[in-house]
């Protein structure tokens, strides 16, 4: 089965419902209670990743509160497949980790530069002297604060470093992952504090909580970001593709925040990664279609019945773009679109899915034929991306408020702040 195919099929729809996943939590603690294992949470640390870094500060008051024990792993970077835009991933990484720090009230200091090579190999050195001696979570913290600090590091053997990140990949990649800051516990993977509430419903629903109270967590998730005032004569540029589905997930929250703040929105479309030379592979897609699914239950949107709209149906979508956007139809259209190939199944490579689409979004096909599969649509999308890229942003969503660029539908409340700025 082609990865095409595979995102298109029946089977990923049901793999991906609500339904199935809190079953599976369901039958997990069963059988791990009856077994009378502990909840174990493995952890895969890598020491020059910004998130890491922040994700040592959080998971201490996590073990404080619930009843779970900790595996940790050292791991690698990502794969140059999962990375294919490594140095702008590095550097972004560590801006928005900063922001997020700040954000979430966590410290991250000395981060306009990546640690040296030398120093990464010292840390993992220490890290995986305190895994063999089991005091990982006791001693990391001032292992990662020195190496970001640039401060010396005590010298450990160096012989086990290697072997210790090595496992770690390994047992990662068994796993079905690729990035480091991430947690593993019964199937289902959580990155960085972006997700940590996931986990945290999780284990209160397994009733893994030291306290009786439940409800509060660590780093609740992100609310729908809230009317920042009036922004009229602001510009908020949304960047976005067709195939990408966390596009189809922001989009919703970024018209809304467009129209109360009273902000002008321009819409950026691009080519999806993989049709403009960027690999997607079979594990990074399924972790993202599982990720997707439970944000997309947590907002209240449908997903799951894909089709999926790479090449053919990307293209015809938006060579109709422009053309709608010029009937003051643009937002409609685009979330008549997204919401059709994620959510209803719809194949928008055929005539008669493209023109439910068109006629979903209140537009005429007949008028809507004059324009489909024309390419006068290229150059305009290749202008995107070109900023986008200037901005050192390679991914979609991304959003840019005057100075203020950020990638990720998690990070509308960037965007919101951005536009409550004053000019």
């Amino acid at each position: 089965m082609t990865l095409k195919s595979l995102i298109a099929s029946p089977a990923l729809e049901r793999l991906l419902s609500p339904q199935r996943r809190l079953r599976h939590h369901e039958r997990y603690e069963k059988k791990r209670q009856k077994r009378g294992r502990p909840a174990v949470i493995e952890y895969f640390h890598q020491s020059d990743d910004p998130y890491s870094h922040l994700m040592l500060q959080l998971l201490p008051r996590l073990q404080e509160q619930y009843a779970v024990e900790f595996k940790p792993w050292l791991v690698g970077p990502p794969p140059d497949w999962a990375a294919p835009e490594r140095g702008m991933l590095v550097d972004w990484s560590r801006r928005d980790a900063a922001s997020l720090a700040d954000h979430l009230g966590l410290a991250f200091a000395r981060h306009h530069e990546q640690p040296q090579a030398a120093a990464v190999k010292l840390a993992n050195a220490a890290l995986a002297d305190a895994i063999d001696r089991g005091r990982f979570f006791e001693e990391s913290p001032g292992i990662s604060d020195a190496l970001w600090r640039g401060r010396s590091l005590r010298s450990c053997p160096a012989d086990g470093a290697q072997a210790a990140v090595d496992a770690g990949n390994a047992r990662r990649q068994a796993a079905g992952h690729y990035l480091g800051a991430t947690l593993f516990y019964g199937g289902e993977w959580y990155w960085g504090p972006d997700r940590l509430h996931y986990l945290e419903r999780r284990l209160q629903d397994a009733g893994l909580s030291r306290t009786r109270a439940t409800g509060d967590l660590l780093i609740p998730a992100q609310s729908s970001p809230a009317p920042p005032g009036n922004a009229h004569g602001r510009e908020l540029h949304f960047f976005l593709s067709f195939r990408s589905p966390y596009s189809y997930l922001a989009a919703p929250r970024v018209f809304e925040l467009a129209r109360s703040s009273n902000a002008s929105l321009k819409l950026r479309f691009v080519l999806p990664m993989v049709m403009r030379g960027l690999p997607v592979p079979r594990a990074k897609t399924m972790y993202i279609m599982t990720d997707v699914a439970r944000e997309a239950a947590r907002l209240g949107m449908p997903f799951g019945r894909i089709a999926d709209p790479l090449g053919k149906p990307v293209e015809r979508g938006y060579s109709l773009l422009p053309w709608a956007r010029d009937e003051g139809r643009g937002e409609e259209y685009c979330l008549a679109f997204l919401r059709g190939v994620w959510s209803q199944g719809i194949d928008a490579g055929s005539d008669r899915g493209i023109r439910r689409i068109v006629e979903s979004a209140g537009l005429p096909w007949a008028r809507a034929r004059a324009h489909l599969d024309t390419d006068t649509w290229r150059a305009e999308a290749e202008a995107n991306r070109r900023e986008m890229v200037s901005l050192g942003l390679w991914g979609v969503p991304s959003f840019r408020v005057g100075d203020t660029a950020v990638w990720g539908q998690d990070r509308l409340w960037q965007v919101e702040a951005a536009l409550s700025d004053p000019q």
